[in-house]
């Protein structure tokens, strides 16, 4: 008894544009401190500005249950 297999699909890969994607023009010969950025001093502040302004509230609020959850376990081992 022949066993009848299924082709497998091809799988077919999608190039679409972005670096992370596209390693083909890394070498391993470049240097790390040769390519800079173009960007000014001011985008760079404005951009990782806007990313600590915007995880702000979300890290105050995990600190201050982690603040909350610790009083609780004080209270409770200073009351036993």
């Amino acid at each position: 008894m022949k066993k009848d297999k299924l082709k497998k699909e091809k799988v077919h890969y999608i190039d679409d544009g972005r670096t992370i994607a596209d390693m083909s023009g890394v070498s391993a010969g470049k240097s790390r401190w040769g390519s800079g950025t173009t960007s000014s001093v001011g985008d760079i502040w404005r951009t990782y500005w806007s990313s600590v302004r915007m995880m702000l509230l979300p890290t105050l609020v995990a600190v201050g249950f982690l603040a909350v959850a610790f009083l609780i376990v004080a209270l409770i081992f200073w009351l036993v």
